[in-house]
């Protein structure tokens, strides 16, 4: 890992409590008199990769005036609590890891889970049967097996699930984890084919309920706790690579009569059942569907989304996580899946890799979401492997042809947050008084505030950090974030 990274914050060890949507009161009063502020920065055309730049400190200020760039917080107004920020364990992952040389594995596990010397991931996702980002097509029982008697976790056993349990123990042996299918079996479908889309089979619903409970009793069983659980990844996409559709009827209806009953039934009651699990361009009408149904949203925790609507040529549609937040205060919103598509190893240095992370993290939090994933942690030199030739970008890349380690800056940018924004923050008011700076900020359950402020211009951005009366006096380097801690 490259040594800019700084050490500043230690591990929470928070209970699932703080997980909750409800939690301590906000704070009656703050004052920022006094008080220190360290910055941290990573930008472009520099050497500053989330490296400790600044310590500015606040002074007596008042009335902002229109010609003052201003950065305004308010720890005082207080909304959603934080679950984590990680990214997916997959088979791809897991793989690459495993084909490192024994030293680049250890940095990489510090560089993403340590809270002091890395990044402080402590959110992770991971595949139930083959995904694209697998080197072959699997599941886990025979065909035709609609008992499961024959399911079976070898293939697994073999990469992912060390890989999972080495990212456990450099989460210090707590990492919140969830798991989702990308398509049940083969011989459960209306097109016998577990790739390109088709249906479950309606005689097979009880058993693809079966199949949950079967998967996260083995992981659990060997030592992974399994924290929640999505419905299909991607129902609406028929995808060349492993996939599902379901309407918004069809999933309702699978979680309301065979899903959520059979989770219950079977002790799985306190897993986080998440529905869509897809782009945010349907997501309103899927939360519709899925929570206006009481018997059906009695076993919904929230609602998972992606950042792909973009293939259409739209921007990314932060206002309708909004209207589902808004809609349904209740749910929890989480980031489930993104990642830059069309992997050319000569562009891995792209600015604009990062930058599209921090705009969405930025956003997405700001619309309510509690909880944000990464796609696959970690990809060999081809963006694979990818038994689809589906290649992709990850924030590191493995070169297992030298044995290095390559970080993108999107590496640095969800850092920004992921290393200073910890479970059980909860995003606090802020506002910018120039888009140039795009902002979100925590209250930390140890009292430090967290703002992060983001610039893709190429102009320098000077601005005060504005807290209740007293400020302190900032500048934003063109086509960098910073994460600005409170003491």
């Amino acid at each position: 890992m490259q040594k800019t990274v700084v050490a500043v914050l230690l591990a929470s060890g928070l209970s699932t409590a703080a997980f909750a949507q409800k939690s301590a009161p906000s704070p009656k009063a703050y004052s920022a008199a006094g008080r220190q502020v360290q910055v941290y920065t990573t930008a472009n055309q520099t050497d500053l990769r989330l490296s400790a730049t600044d310590k500015l400190s606040f002074q007596e200020v008042g009335q902002p005036l229109e010609t003052q760039p201003t950065v305004f917080v308010d720890p005082t107004h207080t909304f959603q609590t934080m679950v984590g920020i990680g990214a997916a364990l997959t088979d791809a992952s897991a793989e690459t890891f495993a084909r490192l040389p024994k030293a680049r594995q250890q940095e990489f596990l510090q560089a993403y889970f340590s809270p002091s010397q890395g990044i402080g991931y402590t959110l992770g996702r991971t595949n139930i049967n083959s995904c694209d980002f697998s080197s072959d097509t699997y599941t886990y029982v025979q065909d035709g097996d609609k008992e499961l008697k024959t399911f079976d976790l070898k293939h697994d056993e073999q990469y992912k699930m060390p890989f999972i349990k080495q990212a456990t123990a450099a989460a210090g042996g707590k990492l919140t984890f969830y798991v989702s299918p990308w398509s049940p079996p083969a011989w459960m479908k209306d097109t016998k084919n577990m790739l390109q889309g088709g249906k479950l089979l309606p005689e097979f619903r009880q058993s693809w309920a079966n199949y949950y409970v079967k998967f996260i009793k083995a992981y659990e069983k060997a030592g992974i706790p399994i924290w929640g659980l999505t419905v299909q990844n991607e129902p609406m996409a028929k995808q060349r690579w492993e996939s599902c559709i379901f309407t918004a009827e069809e999933e309702r209806d699978f979680v309301k009569n065979y899903l959520g009953p059979t989770l219950h039934k079977s002790g799985l009651q306190d897993k986080k059942l998440i529905g869509w699990d897809h782009n945010r361009d349907l997501a309103f009408q899927r939360a519709a569907t899925l929570f206006d149904d009481p018997e059906a949203s009695k076993y919904f925790w929230g609602l998972g989304y992606h950042w792909y609507e973009t293939w259409t040529g739209s921007a990314m549609q932060f206002d309708n996580l909004r209207r589902v937040h808004e809609t349904y205060p209740d749910k929890h919103l989480i980031f489930t899946e993104g990642c830059v598509e069309n992997f050319q190893l000569g562009n891995v240095q792209d600015w604009k890799l990062g930058e599209r992370y921090g705009n969405s993290m930025i956003n997405d939090f700001n619309a309510g979401t509690v909880a944000w994933t990464d796609w696959n942690i970690l990809l060999d030199e081809t963006g694979g492997p990818n038994h689809v030739g589906n290649f992709c970008y990850a924030p590191v890349i493995g070169d297992t042809r030298s044995g290095q380690l390559i970080y993108t800056n999107a590496y640095y940018y969800i850092g920004h947050f992921s290393k200073f924004v910890r479970p059980g923050a909860r995003r606090i008011a802020t506002a910018s008084s120039r888009d140039v700076l795009q902002t979100t900020a925590f209250l930390n359950t140890d009292g430090k505030v967290a703002v992060v402020v983001m610039n893709q211009t190429d102009k320098e951005q000077p601005f005060q950090l504005w807290i209740k009366g007293q400020a302190a006096q900032a500048t934003s380097r063109p086509r960098s974030i910073m994460t600005l801690l409170v003491n």
